[in-house]
C-alpha cells in the first residue's frame, strides 16, 4: 500500500509541474506568444512551425488552441490556418516528452532551488512568475524519477507479477484509459511520459504503453472540446477540428502498433525511447498528412457548428470566454472586446436619441431605454469576467489594461444611464406635451450631438489602439464642449429674453439637455486620462494655490 501511495503521489507531483510550467509560461509570456503566433501564421507551413515553437514552449496544445481560437473569433485567422497551427502544436508536446524521456533528474535539485529563491524573492516580477516555471519544471523532473523508483519496487511483488502476466493487449481499452488519463490529468504530456516511465520499469508491457500513448493523443483533442464546451462558436471550431485530426489518426495508426514494434524494438532496447518516439512519429506523420488537408476539415467542422449571425444584437458573439481565464493575457483581450461591444450599443443609443428628439418617436425611445438594459448587463458581466482573472498573473502593462477595461466599461454604463434619462425627459416633458424646440435651439443641440458621436469614436479608438496623441486631441474636446455648452446656455438665454414662445415651454428640457450633454462628453473624454497618465503626458491640474486664509474656509 506504501509503495501504491507513492506511486500516486509522483504522479500527482508530475501533473502539478506540468501545470505549473504551464501557467508560469503563459503568465510571464502570455502576450509575446500571441504576437508571435499572429506574426507567423501567414501560410500553413508557417502556421504549423510557429504552433510547433510555442507548443514546445507552454508544454499545453490546449493553450495554444485558446490563443489561436481567439485569433479566429476575432476574424484575424482562416480556420484551415489555424488547424494547421494546432497540426503544429501536436508536434511541439510530443517534442518535449523526447526530451524529458532523458534522465535529467540531476537537474531537479538545482532547478526547485533556483525557482524557489526567484519566486520568493522577486514574486510580484516577471523574474518571480519565471520562477515559477523553473519550479515546475524541477517538479516535473522529481516526479519522474519517483515514479521509476516507485515502479521499480512495486514490479518486484509476486501479486504484481502476476497480474502483469494476466495482461492481454486490448488496444480500444488501452485507447479509451490513456484518453480519460489525459483528461483527468489535464495534460497528455504527463501521461505519456507517465507511460514511458511505467514501461521503462516494466510495470506495463509495451504494447500496453502503445496503446495507452494513442489514447494519451486522443484524450488531448478531447480535452480541448470539454475545455471550450461553454465558449463561442469560433472558439469551439478549432478544438473540434482538432479532435478530428485525433480521431482518424488513431484510427489509421492502432492497426500497426504491433508493427511498430516488430520493425523498431530491436534498435531501441530502451523500453521509454520506443514509447516517446512512437508519440512523436505519429504527430509527425498525422501533420504531415493532414497539412494539404485542413481545408476540408474546417468544411466539416463548419457545418457542424456554423457562426451565428453577427449582424443582430442577440446573434453577436459573446467575447467573455470562461476558459480563456487561465491564459490572463487572452482573458484581457477578450474583456476588451467585450467592452468595445458594450460601446458599440452606446453608440446606437446616442444615434437614436437625436432621432427621438427629432421625430418624436416613442416606440424608438422605448427599444432605446432597453438598450440601457444591456449595457447595465455587459457592465456587470465584464466586471465579474475580470474579477476573475488573478491580479498576481498580470504583469505591469496588462494590470494597466486591466484597469482601463473597467474604467472604459463604468463610463460607458454611465453614460447608458444618462442617455435613459434623456429619453424620458423628452417623453415626458416634449412629446406629450406636444412642444418643440425653436429652430435654433434645436441646431444647437445636433452641433452638440455630432461633436458627441464624433469624440465617442474617438474614445472607442483610444481605448483600442492607445494613442496618445489622440488621448490628447479628445482631452481637448473636453474644454471645446464645455465652452459651446455654455454659449449655448447664453444664447438660449437671449431667446427668452426676447419671447420666443418655443423657448419659453422647452426652456428647462433644453438646458437640462444640453448639460447632460455635457455629462457625457466628460465620460467619453475621461477615457484620455488612464491612457496620459501611463504616458506620463497628463497636465498638472489646473487650480492654483489658494490663499491661507481661505483654505480654513474650504475645508
Amino acid at each position: 500500500m506504501k509503495h501504491l501511495l507513492n506511486l500516486l503521489a509522483a504522479v500527482a507531483l508530475l501533473v502539478w509541474g506540468t501545470y505549473l510550467v504551464r501557467t508560469g509560461i503563459l503568465r510571464v509570456f502570455g502576450a509575446n506568444l500571441r504576437h508571435v503566433l499572429a506574426r507567423s501564421i501567414g501560410t500553413r507551413p508557417a502556421a504549423a512551425f510557429a504552433g510547433l515553437g510555442v507548443t514546445a514552449l507552454v508544454q499545453s496544445s490546449t493553450a495554444t488552441a485558446l490563443i489561436v481560437s481567439s485569433f479566429v473569433g476575432q476574424g484575424l485567422v482562416a480556420l484551415p490556418t489555424a488547424l494547421a497551427v494546432m497540426l503544429g502544436a501536436d508536434v511541439g508536446t510530443s517534442l518535449m516528452s523526447v526530451v524529458f524521456s532523458f534522465d535529467l533528474s540531476w537537474l531537479s535539485p538545482l532547478l526547485i532551488f533556483v525557482g524557489v529563491v526567484l519566486f520568493i524573492t522577486r514574486q510580484a516580477t516577471a523574474l518571480g512568475r519565471f520562477g515559477r516555471v523553473l519550479i515546475g519544471l524541477g517538479l516535473m523532473l522529481l516526479a519522474l524519477r519517483l515514479v521509476s523508483e516507485s515502479t521499480g519496487v512495486m514490479v518486484q511483488s509476486p501479486a504484481v507479477k502476476a497480474l502483469l502476466l494476466s495482461l492481454s493487449s486490448d488496444v480500444l481499452l488501452e485507447i479509451t484509459v490513456g484518453a480519460v488519463m489525459a483528461v483527468v490529468a489535464y495534460s497528455s504530456l504527463a501521461i505519456v511520459l507517465l507511460t514511458a516511465t511505467l514501461a521503462a520499469s516494466g510495470a506495463i508491457p509495451l504494447d500496453v504503453a502503445l496503446g495507452l500513448t494513442l489514447g494519451a493523443n486522443l484524450g488531448s483533442g478531447l480535452l480541448g472540446v470539454l475545455a471550450t464546451a461553454k465558449s463561442t462558436v469560433e472558439v469551439r471550431q478549432v478544438p473540434m477540428g482538432n479532435l478530428v485530426f485525433k480521431i482518424v489518426g488513431v484510427m489509421m495508426a492502432a492497426p500497426f502498433v504491433g508493427l511498430w514494434l516488430k520493425l523498431l524494438q530491436p534498435y531501441l532496447p530502451e523500453p521509454a525511447t520506443v514509447v516517446v518516439l512512437y508519440h512523436l512519429v505519429f504527430n509527425i506523420l498525422i501533420a504531415l498528412i493532414f497539412l494539404a488537408l485542413t481545408h476540408i476539415v474546417a468544411r466539416w467542422v463548419e457545418q457542424w457548428l456554423p457562426k451565428p449571425d453577427k449582424h443582430t444584437v442577440a446573434g453577436r458573439p459573446h467575447h467573455l470566454d470562461p476558459s480563456a481565464l487561465a491564459t490572463p493575457s487572452l482573458a484581457i483581450s477578450n474583456a476588451a472586446r467585450e467592452a468595445l461591444h458594450q460601446a458599440d450599443i452606446v453608440e446606437t443609443m446616442m444615434l437614436g436619441m437625436l432621432r427621438v428628439i427629432k421625430d418624436n418617436d416613442l416606440r424608438l425611445a422605448e427599444e432605446l431605454r432597453k438598450m440601457d438594459d444591456t449595457v447595465d448587463q455587459l457592465y456587470s458581466a465584464i466586471k465579474y469576467y475580470l474579477t476573475k482573472i488573478s491580479r498576481e498573473a498580470l504583469g505591469e502593462e496588462e494590470s494597466r489594461r486591466w484597469t482601463d477595461i473597467i474604467s472604459f466599461t463604468i463610463n460607458m454604463e454611465q453614460i447608458g444611464d444618462i442617455i435613459e434619462r434623456i429619453l424620458l425627459d423628452i417623453e415626458d416633458k416634449k412629446i406629450k406635451k406636444g412642444r418643440n424646440f425653436s429652430e435654433a435651439g434645436m441646431a444647437e443641440i445636433c452641433e452638440l450631438h455630432a461633436r458627441l458621436i464624433d469624440n465617442l469614436r474617438l474614445g472607442m479608438s483610444v481605448f483600442l489602439n492607445g494613442s496618445v496623441r489622440d488621448a490628447q486631441k479628445l482631452l481637448e474636446e473636453k474644454a471645446r464642449f464645455r465652452d459651446l455648452e455654455r454659449a449655448y446656455a447664453g444664447t438660449h438665454l437671449t431667446r427668452l429674453s426676447e419671447n420666443t414662445v418655443q423657448s419659453i415651454e422647452t426652456s428647462s428640457l433644453h438646458l437640462d439637455l444640453i448639460s447632460d450633454l455635457k455629462r457625457i462628453n466628460s465620460h467619453i473624454c475621461s477615457i484620455a486620462y488612464p491612457i496620459l497618465d501611463s504616458a506620463g503626458a497628463l497636465a498638472p491640474s489646473r487650480f492654483r494655490g489658494v490663499p491661507d486664509d481661505r483654505q480654513g474656509a474650504l475645508l
